[in-house]
């Protein structure tokens, strides 16, 4: 019996158990948020969260330096003020709306307990080295986890690190004393406090790793250990979700991300043997995986120029990551881009499930940290980096990546990104996790734009002037909807507004992807909605560039260009009776300076010219597909295309 389902069966006893006692938490607090406040008709705002931060309980979190724990992370999360790793005090302008404090499930809190343990008793000498390093000083110390991850990348972790009893005694230590926290900060209607952690599988250094993320309150989600997954397989992954499912009556799902960095594994058109996908693998993946993290600071996952030549901004967030896994252990070549990037898996989900009637990744897409720092902060104004060693100092943003070989990623490399937006009914376990599943939700790089988008077929201009929402939800369907063709090319209205403390709009474009009647996969942008500008007869864009405020020195900008908010009844006019088709949102603000030219100013700096450009960016928002499917007939063949 593999360890792990030992571990699950063993902690499933567990059912029913008080583990936390009454400690002044209230069972709306403990629950799922259901019946506790008073739900709006329609989802009628995104809440604003962090799916993926890592604390002082992540084994590499604690060696990278971080000193702040989960209840640090919930605090800033919520607004308060706390202090930095590194002594400099940190708030959000903004409190986010929920989070997930995702810390790795391997090893949830070795390294902390090796820093802690006598160095005497310490016996093997790799793990009596990275003590050391790890108590000699920072850099020294990321220098010890750098060499952890390689290790795990190459299957070369010692033993004791590996014993499963002693680990699953340690977690379950970590675990019930972490869900107790998150009950008493959950807050039904103002903050709801997920349960999740981050499952690292990673296959020669390649990166597919998920984060878990709970419906459910400590009742349920005490009765079950975090997963671990190394050396897995994703199967694995599912056998466990569904075993909580069935065990608890309870809800997870998973989310993979740093999808840019799998070395084209993340997305195979193949099955997990090589051979052709089955439609039993394809139905599992699309139940247990409704949506992926699309950008987060290791770099932005939609699509690459490679893939998409036609696209002039497709290369943001890509410089650096992708050279190759995340280690840079293996390096990337173009051929892996497609199984790596969001749009084409989009793309290849629909080749799928023209071939076998289900499409495994009709997925919906959010944004989140992946911060290292116990901070959910996407703002590059007060961006603290990815792990304690490069919060903000002076040489962060062109220092040398200390993961792998270090050989062409550095500082400047890493994005301040991103937020998971949520279209839910009210701030709830159970409405946020429910967005999530039906994929209503949407990513940003960091800004807090309010995307709404419906799909149907007789929207019209005049809609605007009612209630274009209850429209949206009577004859539509919203962001992560599917809708049956039925003969007329599907319209769209699609509707942005800046954020408020943030930069004006440039432009709203809508992305569509299909498959062509040959089986080619196809993919075109299209401009539906843009600020008043000059037009310019010499550029190749039927929509020219809205020019650029920013001064580079000062790293400001001036919002004397763009829009406050762009709308449009947008109707394919290249619309094919039977052809799959997804559309999705991307949303440009004008540009504005990155965090790089922020920490310039802020330090004096003097960068390259080429540095300084790549700097002066145009944050975006993408919205989850709406996929338009053929009608089909119960019991026939899947269809084809006409």
């Amino acid at each position: 019996m593999d360890y792990r389902i030992g571990v699950i069966a063993g902690a499933l006893v567990l059912a029913g158990c008080d583990l936390f006692g009454g400690g002044g938490v209230s069972e709306e607090q403990r629950g799922d948020g259901t019946d506790t406040i008073e739900l709006a008709e329609f989802p009628d705002r995104p809440y604003w969260g962090d799916t993926h931060l890592h604390t002082d309980v992540s084994v590499d979190a604690f060696g990278f330096g971080v000193r702040l724990g989960p209840e640090d992370a919930l605090k800033f999360a919520r607004g308060e003020e706390v202090t930095a790793t590194t002594g400099m005090s940190a708030q959000l302008d903004r409190p986010l709306d929920f989070l997930v404090i995702a810390d790795h499930s391997d090893a949830m809190g070795a390294t902390r307990r090796l820093y802690d343990a006598p160095r005497m008793m310490v016996r093997d000498p790799t793990l009596r080295r990275w003590r050391d390093m790890m108590h000699e000083n920072p850099d020294q110390s990321t220098r010890a986890v750098a060499e952890l991850i390689t290790a795990a990348a190459n299957d070369e972790i010692p033993e004791a690190l590996r014993d499963p009893e002693r680990q699953a005694k340690a977690t379950r230590e970590l675990w019930d004393r972490h869900l107790g926290l998150l009950d008493r900060y959950n807050e039904p209607g103002t903050f709801t406090a997920f349960a999740g952690f981050e499952w690292t599988l990673m296959p020669g250094g390649n990166n597919l790793h998920r984060v878990v993320m709970f419906r459910d309150g400590s009742a349920k989600t005490g009765q079950v250990l975090p997963y671990p997954g190394i050396d897995g397989e994703v199967t694995g992954l599912w056998d466990y979700m569904d075993s909580y499912e069935q065990s608890t009556g309870g809800k997870v799902l998973a989310i993979p991300h740093n999808s840019n960095l799998s070395n084209g594994m993340m997305f195979e058109f193949s099955g997990p043997d090589g051979g052709p996908m089955d439609a039993d693998y394809a139905r599992r993946r699309a139940r247990h995986e409704p949506v992926v993290e699309v950008t987060q600071i290791k770099g932005d996952s939609e699509t690459h120029p490679f893939l998409s030549p036609n696209d002039e901004y497709a290369s943001f967030g890509v410089a650096g990551w992708e050279l190759g896994n995340l280690p840079l252990t293996a390096k990337s070549t173009p051929d892996m881009f497609a199984g790596s990037y969001i749009r084409s898996a989009l793309l290849r989900g629909l080749t799928l499930e023209q071939q076998m009637g289900e499409n495994p990744y009709a997925f919906g897409l959010i944004g989140s940290t992946d911060s290292h720092t116990s901070l959910a902060t996407a703002d590059d104004d007060q961006f603290f980096g990815k792990h304690t060693g490069n919060e903000p100092r002076a040489d962060r943003a062109m220092a040398a990546q200390n993961l792998g070989t270090r050989q062409g990623r550095f500082g400047w490399h890493y994005l301040a990104s991103g937020y998971a937006a949520a279209w839910a009914r009210g701030n709830t376990r159970a409405e946020i996790f429910d967005a999530f599943m039906r994929r209503e939700v949407y990513a940003t790089t960091g800004p807090r734009m309010v995307v709404r988008l419906f799909a149907g077929f007789d929207f019209g201009e005049s809609d605007w002037e009612g209630d274009w929402v209850r429209a949206g939800y009577s004859r539509g369907v919203p962001m992560g909807g599917d809708l049956v063709d039925d003969g007329r090319a599907p319209t769209f209205l699609v509707s942005a507004l800046k954020d408020p403390d943030g930069a004006n709009l440039d432009r709203v474009q809508i992305v569509k992807g299909w498959v062509d009647a040959n089986g080619a996969e196809q993919e075109k942008v299209f401009d539906v909605a843009w600020s008043a500008r000059p037009m310019d007869a010499a550029s190749n864009s039927p929509v020219p560039p809205v020019g650029d405020t920013v001064n580079r020195s000062e790293a400001t900008y001036e919002n004397s260009i763009g829009a406050a908010q762009l709308r449009a009844t947008w109707t394919d006019p290249e619309y094919r009776r039977g052809q799959r088709a997804f559309y999705y949102v991307r949303v440009l603000e004008i540009p504005t300076p990155s965090w790089v030219l922020y920490d310039a100013k802020r330090f004096g700096l003097t960068l390259p010219k080429e540095v300084v450009e790549a700097n002066v960016i145009q944050q975006r928002a993408y919205s989850s597909p709406v996929w338009l499917r053929p009608r089909r007939i119960p019991g026939d063949a899947p269809p084809i295309m006409q």
